[in-house]
């Protein structure tokens, strides 16, 4: 008995299929594709529409679906899409800064807070997560990135994936997840948005692909294709890729989407032109044409004459090519069929969506911004007392826009709660300055509106002269507040930075403050890790605190005032220098020079000899001192089908509660090829209370171990090699302990 799909199939004409394909933005009126002025609306009348993005209102998705329906000769709807990056109404941190809470079950639920206010205005479908890993932090969408560990990128990936989908996308409140963006784009050759990257397989198949494989384990229903090349080859024709391992090796049988007129772009590509370019993508595996518009242009007279371009060795034949149009058309309904469309058109299209309390929502953010805070540096300065004149100075004590950081597309900054507003409201005490909390009670200062030391945006008035009103504040106080870091639009998409480190003005300032002899709080707001330089040397309690949403800063103000532990962790390394990235805990060792003689330093740089700036990848410190206990293994020698079992005991000895999180590295010291020095093989978080002992145990077997040889794609394998190996734990990538562990063969 034939599913709908195949009925459908069985039914469509040739140019039905082909408007499948065709993935349009939202607007009425929007002119589409590049030499036709054809608005959406009549795209939909005579059904050339597939799915449509962006969409902003429940009346607005419905209408298109209507006229979509009518405009269908069999009634087939269109799924709705959106861009939910790091939360839909209510903005979370971004999801760099998620990462470095290391909780994924939070993760998880932000994704799915963020999934029932989409479901709630009719979306179907959310293009992320995004888990391109990212060691170059030139590279603007590291803001996007789940960070630089294939790792903890892969359990994000599962996390986001659950978050979204739920264990039934036809459940209330859920919507498609779709992986983004297929693959290694965050290996750019020189940080720039879009570059090409050429690496070793190797590293494609160990970095790269995990977290990609991680995603469709736990089923998500679409991916994305990235605007990079990989290894010469564009991804939106990349069929080794896209239809040998993504689909083939890996299993995946969802729908795969171009990025924005990445179909199109493969002729600036060098490809070929537009019909090339068109045949290139559909047999790649490229299955919904997003924006360009080449598919509906161009498929019509290449499923009649076929193509014979020698020139850019491509010769195919009529037939071939409908089949191509078949298999992709078959995938886009079938998706249709999963999100339940096909039995009810109008599925999360009522009168009234089903939207989650938003303060449900404030609450989870300021819980994530809280945990996703990294604390770097505390010289027993932190956390505050609410009895304490604080001075609040910089350019983002009063901020609302810059919190919501990049791709915060249906968030509002109005929603936003500013610094100076949650110091208030935690500490009970009305800040007596727009700049300023609890400073002193001289009335003058009450007219100073824009005591912020520097600026992110423009202001008249000279770098001495807001400083020096800064100074003016901070004088009085017992204790200064500095924000500082980057504006939201630094970074993102088409947002890339030659020099990732601190503004100069920032320094200064913070420079000033320190020469009041007061204690300096250096609170950092970015959008990617950012060399810090001597401000990490100068202040005496340093906090990360990223671009957190539309509660990042009350949970700001929880961490300052200890009304939460700091518990965030890097899953990034913030450079010591701008100039030595793109750079990883997880670097490969080199031959020489030895260790023992002419020691390596972790950069090896001739000018930067000191990398105590540098903070490691899984740094981060709390409020109480967390002692490790001396680890231990269940056995030294195990067969390749054993479980070993390592042990170690974390003591919380200090007086306030500790959230650790618990990280087990491995490096193994004879391989096949280069291998990193240690990598990331698991993790844990346990909470301590003041005083609490804990015992953790990770379980490891031999699989944590493979590593993969590839002289191609197609000749990849994975291997495991019997003999010693170590294992590395405690609190990051940097600080731990080892122990050496022997698999027979």
């Amino acid at each position: 008995m034939k599913g709908k799909v195949d009925r459908l199939m069985a039914e469509m004409t040739l140019a039905e299929k082909i408007g499948q394909l065709n993935l349009l933005p939202a607007g009425e009126g929007l002119v589409t594709g590049a030499a036709q002025a054809t608005t959406l609306a009549q795209r939909l009348a005579a059904g050339q529409v597939g799915a449509v993005f962006g969409t902003k209102s429940l009346a607005s998705a419905r209408a298109m679906q209507e006229r979509a329906i009518a405009g269908s000769r069999l009634g087939i709807p269109l799924f709705f899409a959106e861009d939910v990056i790091h939360g839909h109404r209510t903005i979370f941190p971004l999801p760099v800064a998620l990462a470095c809470s290391w909780d994924v079950g939070l993760i998880e639920k932000t994704a799915a807070f963020a999934a029932a206010e989409a479901s709630a205005e009719g979306q179907h479908v959310v293009f992320s997560p995004m888990i391109d890993i990212a060691r170059d932090p030139r590279w603007g969408r590291v803001a996007e990135s789940p960070g630089e560990d294939p790792l903890l990128a892969s359990r994000i990936a599962v996390a986001m994936t659950r978050g979204l989908q739920g264990p039934d996308m036809l459940a209330p409140g859920r919507v498609a997840a779709c992986l983004k963006h297929f693959v290694a784009y965050g290996a750019t050759q020189s940080g720039r948005d879009y570059d090409n990257a050429s690496l070793a397989w190797e590293d494609l198949l160990g970095i790269y692909l995990p977290p990609f494989a991680a995603g469709c384990e736990a089923g998500a229903a679409c991916v994305m294709a990235s605007f990079n090349a990989v290894n010469k080859v564009p991804m939106h024709a990349h069929a080794p890729l896209i239809e040998g391992w993504l689909r083939g090796r890996n299993g995946f049988d969802g729908l795969v989407v171009s990025d924005y007129t990445g179909v199109k772009e493969l002729t600036a590509h060098r490809l070929g032109p537009a019909p090339v370019a068109v045949v290139r993508a559909l047999f790649a595996g490229i299955d919904m044409d997003m924006v360009g518009e080449d598919y509906l242009r161009e498929l019509p007279t290449l499923a009649e004459a076929g193509i014979d371009a020698p020139e850019a060795g491509l010769a195919l034949s009529s037939a071939a090519i409908r089949d191509l149009t078949d298999r992709a058309c078959r995938r886009v309904l079938t998706l249709k069929e999963r999100l339940g469309l096909l039995d009810d058109p109008f599925r999360g299209l009522g009168a009234t969506g089903a939207a989650p309390k938003r303060q449900a929502g404030r609450k989870l953010a300021r819980r994530a911004a809280a945990q996703s805070v990294v604390l770097l540096k505390n010289n027993a300065v932190l956390p505050l007392s609410s009895k304490a004149r604080v001075a609040l100075v910089g350019p983002f004590a009063r901020d609302r826009r810059n919190m919501l950081g990049t791709w915060s597309v249906s968030g509002n900054a109005d929603d936003v709660v500013s610094l100076d507003e949650a110091v208030a409201a935690l500490t009970g005490k009305a800040p007596r300055t727009a700049w300023g909390v609890n400073i002193v009670e001289e009335p003058w200062l009450e007219q100073r509106l824009n005591v912020h030391g520097v600026t992110v945006e423009h202001d008249a008035r000279s770098e001495a002269e807001l400083i020096e009103e800064a100074l003016a504040v901070a004088r009085q106080a017992d204790v200064i507040v500095v924000t500082v870091g980057e504006a939201k639009e630094h970074a993102g998409e088409s947002s890339s930075c030659l020099s990732p480190d601190l503004p100069a003005p920032h320094h200064r300032l913070i420079a000033a403050l320190k020469q009041t002899g007061k204690p300096v709080v250096v609170v950092v707001f970015a959008g990617r890790p950012l060399a810090l330089g001597g401000a990490a040397e100068v202040a005496d309690a340093l906090l990360y605190a990223w671009h957190g949403g539309v509660a990042g800063p009350e949970g700001v103000a929880d961490i300052l005032f200890g009304a939460a532990t700091p518990s965030g962790r890097l899953c990034v390394t913030l450079p010591a220098h701008p100039g030595e990235v793109p750079l990883s805990y997880a670097e490969e060792p080199t031959g020489r020079p030895y260790r023992g003689h002419f020691q390596k330093f972790l950069t090896g740089w001739l000018d930067l000899p000191d990398t105590a700036r540098r903070y490691p990848f899984g740094f981060g410190l709390g409020y109480s001192e967390v002692r490790y206990g001396t680890p231990s293994l269940s056995v030294t020698v195990a067969a390749a089908d054993d479980r070993v079992v390592l042990t170690v005991r974390v003591q919380n000895a200090g007086p306030r509660e500790a959230t650790e999180t618990v990280q087990l590295y491995a490096s193994d010291p004879v391989a096949r090829i280069t291998r990193p020095a240690r990598f990331l093989i698991d993790f844990q978080q346990v909470t301590l209370a003041a005083g609490e002992c804990r015992e953790v145990s990770f379980q490891i077997d031999a699989d944590q171990f493979r590593y993969p040889i590839a002289p191609s794609l197609e000749a990849a394998e994975w291997v495991r090699d019997p003999g010693l190996v170590q294992l590395h734990v405690g609190p990051n990538s940097r600080d731990t302990q080892s122990l050496d562990l022997t698999w027979l063969a």
